[in-house]
Order: structure tokens, then C-alpha cells, then sequence
């Protein structure tokens, strides 16, 4: 099993087409089996296509240029967090071409609006993999040292969401710098759960934030802000970053997270 996950920072990057396509090739290189994305963005004003789909939602652009290169496999599941810039709905994404059994969104910030930039929604799915159920949720959390939305509540309120009863994959843009000791990768890591880096055999330095970024402005540092998480000690083959230059070029102002198991 293949698994990937990217912060999109979707219709905010130069040449964004052209980079949807680098992410769709490699898609269709490493088929992934499960796909989850942050920072899924479409226009408030683009016309609705499919319950709450629009017809520039950044992971349908990315379907249909899948497409295009005649892998009609994949399925997608999104929903919106909060408006974004003023002009999007920002939300996130799960794609996959195995079963989707069940799906969910709920909120893990105090404030449920979505005007309010902080808001917070995570994604999921139950997928049936190899006739098992395994669970998977697009996460993009907020700071560690925010007073209005304290992200040891957002990890609190999404591990009360979650059972955990089936394999369990949290994927996503966590906002916390493991490099960084005492704070919110150690909480997260306090909650039992394991991190594929330290499981994989095979791995790189896991860096996937390079100085100044939207909501780090101040940043100077090598970050690893993106992670996949599992709630069970499972043998990793191997994870490394994707979008980073070196492997595949960059799309966005995350790099991505391959692992594969």
C-alpha cells in the first residue's frame, strides 16, 4: 500500500496548472492507493457541480487531468473548512481507487464558522483495502502557541472523534515542527500514536517546509510540518518527501509525504 499526502496551497502558486500536472503524473506513476490533501480551495462564486463540489475545486482539476491520462480510477471525498483570501472555501480532500465504506467531516477548532480563517475541519474516510477496513483522515491543525485556538484542544477533540478500532492513518499538514521538542509533535505522540518516519527502514531527513511560508512568516528553518500517523507498530518499507526538487519538482510551499508499506 502507497500512501501520499500534500498541503496544495491550492490557486496560490505560479504556474498552478502546470504543477497539478506534475502532481497527476506523479499519481499515475506510483499509484498511490490513498491520497490525502490540505489547502483544497475552490471559488466562492464558481458554479456548483456536485453537492458541495465546485467546478474549480483544486482536487477535481486534479481528477480530471488524471483523467486525461486515462486513470479514471480514483474517487474523492472533500469538504470545507473555512473561506480563505476572502474569495475560496478552503477544505480538504481523501482520494482513493479502493471502496470508500464511509466518510465524515467534523470540526476540531472552538469556533465552527466557517468566515473565520481558524476554523478547522478534518476529512475522513473508512476504506476498504484488501477486504480490510482501514481508516484514513486528512488533518491540517493549527499552532501550538495560538491563545484563540490551542492545538493540544484540536488533537484532544479530533482523538475523541476517532476510534482507532480499525488501522488508523492521520495524514496531513499538523503545523507543529517535530524538530522541535515539547510541544505539539510531543503531544501528539503523548496521545499513542506512532509516526511512519521512525517505523520506515528506508527514509530521508523528512524535512517538508523550507524557510518562510503562509503562516510561518518569520521562519528561518528546515521544518517537518507533514506527517502520517498510525495507531499500530506496522512494518514501513519506506517514506520519503515528494515535491521537493529532488524528488519530483515542488508544487507547492509544502513538500509532500510518500510512504509505502
Amino acid at each position: 500500500m502507497k500512501l501520499l499526502t500534500l498541503n496544495c496551497h491550492s490557486w496560490q502558486e505560479e504556474k498552478q496548472f502546470e504543477k497539478i500536472k506534475v502532481i497527476a503524473k506523479s499519481i499515475k506513476e506510483k499509484s498511490y492507493d490513498v491520497i490525502a490533501l490540505q489547502e483544497v480551495s475552490q471559488s466562492i462564486e464558481a458554479e456548483l457541480v456536485d453537492d458541495k463540489i465546485k467546478e474549480d475545486n483544486f482536487a477535481l482539476i486534479l481528477l480530471k487531468e488524471l483523467e486525461k491520462m486515462s486513470i479514471d480510477d480514483y474517487k474523492m471525498i472533500w469538504d470545507f473548512s473555512n473561506i480563505g483570501f476572502d474569495i475560496y472555501e478552503e477544505g480538504l480532500a481523501i482520494l482513493t481507487k479502493h471502496k470508500i465504506v464511509k466518510e465524515e467531516s467534523f470540526f476540531v477548532s472552538k469556533k465552527k464558522d466557517p468566515n473565520y480563517w481558524k476554523a478547522r475541519k478534518v476529512v475522513g474516510a473508512t476504506i476498504r483495502i484488501n477486504e480490510q477496513l482501514i481508516d484514513f483522515y486528512s488533518c491540517h491543525l493549527g499552532w501550538w502557541d495560538d491563545e484563540e485556538e490551542p492545538f493540544q484542544d484540536q488533537v484532544d477533540l479530533l482523538f475523541e472523534s476517532i476510534s482507532c478500532e480499525n488501522l488508523t492513518f492521520l495524514l496531513g499538514d499538523f503545523n507543529n515542527d517535530a524538530f522541535v521538542s515539547n510541544e505539539g509533535y510531543d503531544y501528539l505522540m503523548d496521545k499513542g500514536i506512532y509516526d511512519t518516519f521512525d517505523l520506515a527502514k528506508q527514509k530521508d531527513k523528512g524535512v517538508t517546509v523550507k524557510g518562510k511560508i503562509d503562516g510561518w512568516d518569520e521562519n528561518k528553518q528546515n521544518m517537518r510540518l507533514d506527517l502520517i500517523l498510525v495507531n499500530k507498530l506496522i512494518d514501513i518499507k519506506s517514506f520519503q518527501v515528494i515535491f521537493n526538487n529532488n524528488n519530483k519538482p515542488v508544487v507547492s510551499d509544502h513538500y509532500g509525504v510518500e510512504v509505502e508499506l
